[in-house]
């Protein structure tokens, strides 16, 4: 083999733009089709609409209007608008902005200039329109390329920016938005800005109350308290504890940003809470008593903020400031003054919280014989754990490019589990294989995820015991039949994440597999279909002499055919909380006792499945 020749020539220098479409990871996060919260799509999305929020901090414009339609993404804010000379070098020139000087933008989320020029590299068609001092300056590109620059003209509309864009199909493959990520962005904008508007798709967005509406909405009702909210100058936090819940669950922010992944100020916010706790009731409970069961929001200001990735998702800021106070210690001075008042004076809630914990320290007391029994079984399970077969990155390993690709199968039986296995990528993808149905686990202390063998190992697979912090893998989907018992499956363990773990759906981590229902084919074309219309379409493009084969079963489809539905085209159906659901509601609806309300809702939706014989014969 010929040794490749380095030398000058090797080197090369690459435009901004070619060097976003060759990196788009270093810039949005991974790519993806829309499917997880966090894909490259909504990310996009998410660094324009950035820009339109530092203008409303400063005080410029009380509305923005978003609106995405056929994949189409439409921003328009009324502050103050680009200066009409700068906005070419705005979106096409890296690190250009006026966010480099604190005076002007003081603690904006947007500070290296790249969020916008991202959206027009990576997309393929990119408008921006800014209006100010009664003129207007229009500008489309493509890729990145400028292909109409308008000069500047009269323009009597309202002051402000529009930013139109499509994500481009080249880079991002077949792509969608689903509606309710976008809604839950627009809410936490609303959360942390009150009194700015979002209209989005025509539907309004709008907060008064700040974090505790935040908590209000994504809380179930079973609240212990009242939601303690305090404010202070750069920090806001809104805290409860409910009944029906056993893990920790946490909303946090800086300067406007949903930081999803959490990061220091999380981190100082726990620890502060703990201590405060402490030194009021003089007793030193273990802070995961404390923390049981806990809900809260906080969003801290900082100044020059230090995030982990561009994409901003966990904050690396030690400082509340360069060279100033550290974060943990201003969270902790907040919360010593401002929560340790609020339970001197409110001594109903300060009693209702020493009771909560209490009982915490008791069901653990009770719990911690099963849960070392359960740990060594885990242990020695995990040696030679036949139920798992394990990939080689983990979403815990922050030092792999690759962690967001870390995925677990949880499969029905050994020949589902046996086709995916011996087709998956062994380095992001693992398989977990279930028995059967697992228990319905509906109204069950968390003693059964002890002391049941397959939920234990479940856990010990995923690394959830103490908290979603170290997940081992970002996506949990279950691959089951589309069949009675494959949906009835599916139920039961979207209970067991619901009833404890519901972070993992909450932040976007469950999922579920679509695998074709049929396969159509002649000697030169094979179609999957996925649904009855694909059928119908499959079946006039082939022709009335296809051969069509119906897939029962995900262990029916060999291992070969296998490889194409759980590769790069692989289709996800996300598991969705609706912002205004109660877990503890839908629980009790769909997992509870037998009711005629339950009985009515599945005779009136009962659907006739139509044979193949029948489509053939149309």
């Amino acid at each position: 083999m010929a040794e490749e020749i380095y030398n000058e020539e090797s080197i090369r220098s690459l435009d901004w733009k070619e060097h976003i479409r060759l990196r788009p990871g270093m810039y949005i996060g991974k790519m993806g089709n829309g499917s997880s919260p966090d894909d490259g799509v909504y990310i996009l999305l998410k660094e324009v609409i950035d820009n339109s929020i530092d203008e409303f901090v400063m005080g410029n414009g009380k509305s923005i209007k978003v609106t995405v339609k056929n994949n189409k993404i439409s921003v328009r804010d009324y502050g103050r608008g680009i200066p009409l000379g700068k906005v070419v070098d705005c979106v096409s020139k890296i690190n250009t902005g006026a966010k480099y000087d604190s005076k002007v933008f003081k603690k904006s989320v947007g500070l290296n200039g790249v969020g916008t020029k991202a959206a027009n590299a990576l997309s393929s068609y990119f408008c921006i329109r800014s209006i100010r001092d009664g003129k207007s300056k229009l500008v489309e590109f493509e890729q990145g390329n400028i292909t109409n620059d308008q000069p500047i003209q009269d323009n009597t509309s309202r002051k402000g920016t529009k930013v139109t864009f499509i994500p481009d199909k080249e880079l991002f493959g077949k792509y969608r938005f689903i509606n309710e990520y976008i809604e839950k962005m627009m809410w936490n904008y609303c959360y942390l800005n009150p009194g700015l508007t979002i209209i989005f798709n025509d539907k309004k967005f709008f907060s008064e109350n700040g974090l505790f509406d935040l908590l209000q909405k994504r809380t179930d009702a079973d609240m212990l308290y009242p939601i303690i909210h305090l404010k202070g100058e750069d920090i806001e936090v809104a805290i409860t504890h409910c009944k029906n819940q056993y893990s920790e669950q946490y909303y946090s922010f800086v300067n406007g940003q949903h930081t999803v992944q959490g990061g220091t100020h999380q981190g100082a916010f726990r620890q502060a809470l703990v201590k405060v706790i402490r030194d009021f009731y003089g007793k030193n409970y273990d802070s995961s008593d404390i923390r049981q069961a806990i809900n809260a929001a906080i969003s801290i200001k900082v100044i020059e903020p230090i995030f982990e990735s561009q994409t901003k998702t966990k904050l690396g800021s030690t400082e509340m400031e360069p060279g100033g106070i550290t974060v943990l210690t201003f969270i902790q001075d907040f919360l010593k003054k401002k929560l340790d008042n609020y339970l001197h004076k409110n001594t109903d809630v300060a009693e209702e919280i020493q009771k909560k914990i209490q009982l915490a320290e008791h069901e653990r007391k009770a719990m911690s014989g099963v849960k070392k029994l359960a740990r060594e079984r885990a242990k020695k399970a995990s040696l030679h754990n036949k139920k798992l077969r394990d990939c080689r990155v983990h979403y815990n390993d922050h030092k792999k490019d690759d962690r967001v690709d870390s995925t677990i199968f949880i499969t029905e039986g050994d020949s589902a589990s046996g086709s995916i296995t011996k087709t998956r990528d062994i380095r992001t993808q693992a398989v977990f294989s279930l028995r059967g149905k697992p228990l319905n686990s509906y109204g069950l202390t968390k003693k059964v995820v002890y002391e049941n063998e397959e939920f234990n190992l479940l856990q010990a697979a995923l690394n959830i015991e103490q908290g979603i912090d170290d997940l081992r893998y970002n996506k949990i989907i279950i691959a089951t039949d589309a069949d009675v018992d494959g949906m009835h499956i599916r139920l039961l363990l979207i209970t067991f994440f619901l009833q404890f773990f519901p972070e993992l759906i909450k932040e976007g981590h469950v999922y579920i597999l679509e695998t074709p229902l049929f396969r159509v084919r002649n000697k030169k074309k094979t179609h999957y279909c996925y649904n009855d219309k694909e059928l119908k379409l499959a079946i006039s493009d082939i022709g009335s002499n296809a051969e069509i084969t119906r897939f029962k079963g995900l262990g029916e489809i060999s291992p070969n055919e296998f490889k194409n539905f759980i590769g790069d085209n692989m289709r996800l159906d996300p598991v969705i909380l609706g912002t205004e659901a109660s877990i503890q509601d839908l629980l009790k609806y769909y997992m509870g006792k037998n009711s005629k309300e339950r009985q009515d809702f599945i005779i009136d939706n009962l659907r006739v499945e139509e044979d193949i014989e029948d489509i053939n014969n149309e």
